[in-house]
C-alpha cells in the first residue's frame, strides 16, 4: 500500500508539472492512465486501483477510461471487471517499433544469428528497470522461448538485462533497480549488490551476459548491448534456449558469436563500441 500510496503521490505531481506547462489536462491524464495499464501487462487492473494510482476520482477514471475504450486504446473483461490494452494502442505501439532504425536494422542480423546458433533471438531495451522486447526471431526447434512483443523481464534476472547495466554508471544502476529491486524468481537469481557488482565487472570483461535459470528454470540466455554513437547501450541482443541446448559448454562459443553480431549492428547503425578505458565506467557518478 506504501508503494502505491507514493506512486500516486508521484503522479499527481506529474499531472500538476504538465498542467502548469499547458498541457491539456484531461489528455495528460488520459495517457497516465494509458502507461499504468501497459504496466498491468496480463493481469490487467482494476478501475479502483488505477484511480489509487494516478490519483483521482473513481468517477474521473471512469469517464477517461470509457473515452479511451471508445476509441480502441483500452478494452474491458465485463466479467472481471479489469482493464487492459487495446487493439489501437498495440497498433500505435507497432507502428514505433517500425520507426526505430535499430530495430529494423537489427532484423537481417538476427536471423542470420537464429539460423548459426540455431536459438531464438530477441532484441530488447530497458524501461523502467526492466528488459521490454521489441523484436524477436523464433528458431524452428520444437522446443523454444517465446516472448510476446512488449513483455518485460527483470534487469537483474535476464542476460539481455544484466549486459545493458553492466555499461551503466552506478547512478543509472541504482534507478533501474528501484523499481523492483533484487527479487528472487528462481533458486539461482542474483538477490545481493556484492553478487550482481562481481557478475557485471565479468560481462564487461568478457563482452556478454549470461541467464543461468536466473529468470525460468531450464532457460539459458546469451546477451551483447548494442551502442550508439556516444557509445552508451541502447538495446540488448540475447539468444535463448533450454539449457538441454544451451549448455554451459556452449556458452563461450555461443557468447563470442553474440557479442560479434551485435557489434555488427552497432556498426550498421553508426554506434560506437566503448573504449578500454570505459570499462570503469560502473561505480563513477553519472
Amino acid at each position: 500500500m506504501t508503494t502505491s500510496v507514493s506512486k500516486a503521490r508521484a503522479t499527481r505531481q506529474k499531472v500538476g508539472a504538465a498542467d502548469s506547462s499547458g498541457a491539456v489536462q484531461s489528455l495528460n491524464r488520459g495517457l497516465l492512465l494509458l502507461e499504468r495499464i501497459a504496466e498491468s501487462g496480463r493481469n490487467g487492473v482494476t478501475l479502483t486501483d488505477l484511480a489509487l494510482q494516478v490519483g483521482l476520482a473513481a468517477s474521473t477514471t471512469h469517464r477517461l477510461l470509457n473515452t479511451l475504450e471508445q476509441a480502441g486504446f483500452v478494452r474491458k473483461d465485463p466479467e472481471l471487471g479489469l482493464w487492459y490494452i487495446g487493439l489501437k494502442a498495440f497498433s500505435v505501439g507497432n507502428a514505433f517499433l517500425a520507426s526505430r532504425d535499430v530495430v529494423m536494422q537489427a532484423r537481417p542480423y538476427m536471423k542470420r544469428l537464429m539460423e548459426q546458433a540455431g536459438e531464438t533471438v530477441n532484441l530488447a531495451v530497458e524501461n523502467k528497470g526492466a528488459a521490454v522486447y521489441v523484436a524477436q526471431v523464433e528458431c524452428v526447434e520444437m522446443m523454444r522461448m517465446i516472448v510476446r512483443l512488449g513483455g518485460r523481464a527483470p534487469i537483474h534476472a535476464s542476460a539481455v538485462g544484466k549486459g545493458l547495466m553492466a555499461w551503466m554508471n552506478e547512478e543509472q544502476v541504482t534507478q533501474a533497480l528501484q523499481h523492483q529491486g533484487l527479487q528472487r524468481l528462481t533458486p539461482q537469481t542474483i538477490t545481493t549488490m556484492a553478487a550482481l557488482q562481481a557478475d557485471l565487472e565479468l560481462i564487461r570483461q568478457r563482452g556478454y551476459s549470461y541467464d543461468l535459470e536466473e529468470h525460468t528454470i531450464g532457460l539459458h540466455c546469451v546477451s551483447s548491448p548494442i551502442f550508439n554513437e556516444h557509445g552508451e547501450p541502447i538495446a540488448g541482443l540475447s539468444l535463448s534456449g533450454p539449457k538441454a541446448r544451451v549448455t554451459f559448454e556452449r556458452l563461450p562459443e555461443l557468447g563470442l558469436l553474440v557479442n560479434r553480431v551485435a557489434s555488427e549492428i552497432t556498426e550498421a547503425i553508426g554506434g560506437t563500441l566503448p573504449t578500454v578505458s570505459s570499462r570503469s565506467r560502473l561505480g563513477q557518478a553519472g
